[in-house]
């Protein structure tokens, strides 16, 4: 198998129900792997083009789902199932979906959900 010119991480990142952060997991990152990389494979981009794969905690819960964009280094957040056919034609038009992409105070906690001190 050859090496893709990108590699999409999609956190599928889980934590307890409850949690201030939420997770991934919780919204919808498992399915929207599986819907992606069929998605890809449909397009006839994921043999050469780009691959799903499924990646643990990106440190952007609370704005998650979210997917890494690699080697270009950027994120996606707060994907749905209705963004995918976008982030897809993106992908093959060799391009990004800027609505999407997080600027730099996604990567920035909540002041809200972070752990207080006791």
């Amino acid at each position: 198998m050859a090496q893709r010119r990108r590699y999409l991480f999609v956190c599928v990142n889980r934590r307890p129900d409850g949690t201030p952060k939420g997770s991934c997991a919780a919204r919808g990152g498992v399915e929207l792997h599986a819907e992606l990389k069929e998605m890809l494979k449909a397009r006839g981009l994921a043999e050469l083009e780009v691959r799903a794969c499924t990646s643990s905690c990106l440190d952007t819960c609370w704005a998650g789902p979210t997917i890494a964009v690699e080697p270009d280094h950027y994120f996606y957040g707060r994907v749905t199932r209705a963004d995918l056919p976008e982030i897809v034609e993106a992908l093959a038009e060799n391009r990004r979906v800027e609505r999407l992409v997080l600027t730099p105070d996604d990567f920035v906690e909540p002041r809200e959900l972070k752990k207080r001190s006791p």
